[in-house]
């Protein structure tokens, strides 16, 4: 079930649905003005800038994503704590975040766009050496920018990170193997779910 809030920042209406799906906390806001166009990398960059230093303890920033989903823009910010992320901290989390975002001059997005503010999930992106560093002993998904022992894809356990690289555990059909990859030669990581 939606419930649906109208509140007013600085002249722009808005609209905040709060859902749960999926097991994942969200709430969305709807920013109801047209902006200025620029790249996404630089959107991304910016705000995970100003965001960092706001979102204190207990929470944590883990990731800033911003792109087209379907017809609308979407400005997602991943925030996790310990024990996991509520709805109301979402909620709690927006009225933090979007005044901060109307602050940004000169505003940096193309058009109109939506807020979420969401837990990572299961799957939560390892993007720096301290997240994959908290990852031990843990199931990641590894994509690599080259291949390692004929692979580049590579799902088990992380066991050992140390001098930048990635020591993991990984069933070929049937027997366990170890691989060791360099960082270097990461180009994404995740948190995965072993099935």
């Amino acid at each position: 079930m939606r419930k649906a809030k109208f509140l007013h920042f600085d002249g722009t209406c808005a609209k905040i649905f709060k859902t749960n799906r999926k097991g994942e906390a969200k709430t969305y806001l709807r920013l109801l003005s047209v902006r200025r166009c620029c790249p996404i990398a630089t959107i991304v960059e910016l705000v995970t800038e100003i965001l960092q230093p706001a979102i204190q303890a207990p929470f944590e920033l883990v990731d800033v994503e911003y792109g087209k989903m379907g017809g609308d823009y979407v400005l997602s910010i991943f925030v996790d704590k310990p024990g996991g992320i509520t709805l109301n901290d979402t909620a709690d989390l927006t009225e933090v975040i979007s005044p901060l975002l109307d602050q940004i001059q000169p505003d940096p997005f193309p058009e109109q766009y939506f807020l979420e503010v969401t837990s990572p999930g299961l799957e939560r992106p390892l993007k720096t050496k301290d997240a994959v560093e908290k990852s031990l002993g843990q199931y990641i998904h590894v994509s690599l920018y080259k291949a390692v022992d004929k692979q580049k894809v590579i799902e088990g356990t992380l066991v050992k990170f140390e001098d930048d690289q990635l020591t993991m555990e990984y069933m070929d059909k049937t027997r366990k193997k170890t691989i060791e990859i360099p960082y270097s030669l990461v180009s994404k990581a995740r948190l995965a779910v072993k099935l």
